[in-house]
């Protein structure tokens, strides 16, 4: 005969025991009916889903997870193949070192022009210094020559002197001005390569970007509901690989007459009661009131209530308690919501909170 451990059949016979008075005492409540200051309505757990999606179009390298399993935020759940994008990003980088060089060139440039115009503007200093002496020699032969004491010809050979001395000074003018436009050019070049550096690290910025987005991350805490793609699947932009529900983030939808709906603030207490574990009770808290009046959806509607307006009402349970049974949680459930409408009157026994240990 086997042995049984008697503390353990005790503690089995309670179980069974506060099981039993807890369906015992919900099964009382659907008969006899809420308490003034309460309402309630049947819906289903619900919890936010998010899309995990390729942002570019691309092939499915690797998935890492299964439906199913919990992940956490920023876990890497699946990769893209970023054959071209790596290519793409070489590319960049050579076109990024070709344009720093071209920076170089240009400012080299703006020396070597900036030196010229330098030796431009010692020659018109000389020009200048030429220029005077021509015209101090043309003066003191047309002195000379008004008491016939050089020659015409000396006088003539001085002035054209004097003219050619102004025509070189004009000259070494001009190259000074040439030089400073090929300094603005230079400049401008150097502008342009230092243009062209910025636009050579947006675009590989841009493909890092990229790179990193092929990397498809976790946002959040949940779990993994259905691997919408496969490995080696080529997607287009946007196209979703796999889909996941967010378990802080659980509430059940419901809907209540206009009379009721109206009592209900936001923030009031509510309690949770699911068919499939009526013995236990979830303390939420009213998240969200429709603020237009709608038909009762009619998955969750008699015959009779079909013909009323209702509103929607969202009972989200706390994530911290949520966190304490991520476990435990799942979604589509359905069940009943309680809400207290009066905030003077306290819950009835067979609504305080019970959770699982």
């Amino acid at each position: 005969m086997p042995k049984f451990n008697k503390g353990r059949l005790i503690g089995i016979a309670i179980g069974v025991v506060v099981i039993g008075v807890a369906l015992f005492a919900w099964q009382s409540l659907q008969k006899k009916g809420l308490p003034d200051g309460f309402a309630s309505g049947n819906g289903r757990i619900e919890a936010v889903e998010i899309d995990i999606a390729a942002k570019t179009a691309g092939r499915v390298r690797e998935i890492l997870v299964n439906e199913g399993d919990f992940v956490t935020a920023g876990q890497v759940l699946a990769k893209m193949d970023t054959a071209v994008l790596e290519a793409q990003q070489r590319e960049a980088l050579a076109r990024l070192r070709q344009t720093q060089n071209a920076i170089e060139t240009a400012r080299s440039q703006v020396a070597q022009r900036q030196s010229e115009r330098a030796a431009a503007q010692a020659v018109v200093v000389q020009r200048k210094a030429e220029l005077d002496v021509a015209r101090k020699r043309l003066e003191r032969s047309e002195s000379l020559a008004v008491d016939h004491a050089i020659s015409l010809q000396q006088l003539d050979d001085d002035r054209a002197g004097f003219l050619s001395a102004q025509a070189v000074l004009r000259a070494a003018d001009a190259d000074v001005t040439a030089a400073d436009a090929a300094i603005v050019t230079a400049r401008s070049q150097v502008i342009g390569a230092e243009s062209d550096v910025e636009a050579a690290l947006a675009t590989l910025e841009r493909i890092r970007a990229d790179l990193d987005d092929s990397v498809l991350k976790s946002p959040r805490d949940g779990r993994v509901q259905y691997r919408v793609a496969q490995p080696g699947e080529v997607l287009s932009s946007g196209g979703v690989v796999l889909n996941m529900v967010d378990l802080t983030d659980v509430y059940m939808t419901f809907f209540l007459p206009t009379e009721q709906a109206g009592r209900v603030a936001l923030g009031a207490e509510a309690r949770l009661v699911l068919d499939a574990a009526p013995q236990y009770v979830v303390p939420a808290a009213v998240s969200f009131v429709a603020d237009v009046a709608q038909f009762t959806p009619k998955t969750v509607e008699t015959e009779e209530e079909r013909q009323k307006l209702m509103f929607r009402i969202k009972a989200r349970i706390a994530p911290d308690l949520l966190r304490e049974h991520l476990l435990q949680v799942k979604t589509g459930l359905p069940g009943m919501a309680y809400v207290r409408l009066d905030p003077r009157v306290d819950w009835p026994p067979e609504l305080q909170t019970r959770l699982p240990q």
